[in-house]
């Protein structure tokens, strides 16, 4: 019902905007015939913004992967680099909240694993809103950062590397099968923050996949009935995007393309030392103004990534 709302929604905003498109083109035409130039003037401005509209409308349609209408899960991971890795992986975190809140979309922290002296060593966000999968899924892949450090003493040039993982929110994927005999659930005292309760029971949930040895945890609901759901979303989502990366990998094989995903293999490198920069090194797209994107405007990577993918496919 949600999907079948969101879908009507977007029909009767096309024909909104088509309407008005139509309309002021007309209306600029009896303007300009009549020598009326104050109204035309008007007139072209309002076309001008119609317009700018129906190109970002026009950038959604790039959205046609099957799931790319779901909400989605943003799983980071910190990777080589130590307390500095640690710190880059809640950077991410941060942007990615930012991006998600600028949007309007529902976003909270499903599971965290704070670091050992600064940063996290993980956590996923549940992003809720149209078309957050489609948006999100152009984050995917390993980021690396290049700055001076500081966590050392020197303050020494330093490289960090975080994986993001993106996933959807599905619960009737044909590709996913999860058999109760294939998953381990356990139950486990919550850590980290939480209000009163949620530290004081076995409320936090583990569930491993057994023939994958996928593991995902939840400990920042109240219950351990909300947790165990939570994960069991995390895991069907994590699962899909493993599938979807299979066929996509057999296609590019088939295609003589295929190029293994090593984990030093960055999509993104962002630049604070000797300069500032973020480069994507998929789509060529970058910027000088680092702390804007770390901010979370992240709009032109995303949306040179579906013009770029749209192109590749």
């Amino acid at each position: 019902m949600q999907r079948l709302t969101r879908l009507k929604t977007e029909v009767e905003q096309w024909t909104s905007l088509e309407r008005r498109l139509t309309g002021l083109a007309e209306l600029l035409e009896l303007a300009d015939s009549e020598g009326d130039e104050s109204l035309a003037d008007e007139l072209a401005q309002e076309l001008r913004a119609a317009r700018q509209e129906l190109e970002q409308r026009e950038l959604g349609l790039l959205l046609s992967g099957r799931y790319d209408d779901r909400d989605t899960f943003i799983s980071i991971q910190a990777g080589m680099g130590g307390t500095d890795a640690q710190d880059w992986a809640e950077m991410l975190l941060r942007m990615y909240t930012r991006w998600a809140e600028s949007h309007g979309y529902d976003v909270h922290v499903v599971d965290q694993s704070d670091g050992d002296e600064a940063g996290i060593k993980s956590a996923t966000l549940e992003v809720r809103g149209p078309y957050a999968y489609g948006y999100a899924r152009a984050e995917a892949g390993v980021h690396r950062l290049i700055r001076l450090s500081p966590f050392n003493a020197s303050h020494t040039r330093q490289t960090s590397f975080a994986r993001v993982e993106v996933m959807p929110e599905v619960d009737d994927a044909p590709e996913v099968a999860i058999k109760p005999e294939d998953i381990r659930v356990d139950v486990f005292r919550s850590g980290g923050h939480g209000g009163q309760g949620v530290n004081t029971t076995d409320s936090a949930v583990r569930i491993t996949h057994l023939p994958t040895g996928i593991v995902v945890t939840c400990q920042n609901e109240r219950s351990q009935l909300q947790n165990r759901e939570t994960a069991l979303r995390v895991l069907r989502g994590r699962l899909l995007e493993r599938e979807l990366q299979r066929q996509a990998e057999e296609r590019a094989r088939l295609r003589g393309e295929y190029r293994e995903a090593a984990f030093g293999s960055q999509m993104r490198t962002y630049y604070l030392h000797p300069s500032t920069l973020v480069k994507d090194h998929r789509t060529d797209h970058e910027t000088s103004n680092v702390q804007a994107v770390l901010d979370g405007q992240i709009d032109d990577f995303i949306e040179a990534y579906l013009r770029w993918n749209v192109a590749e496919r």
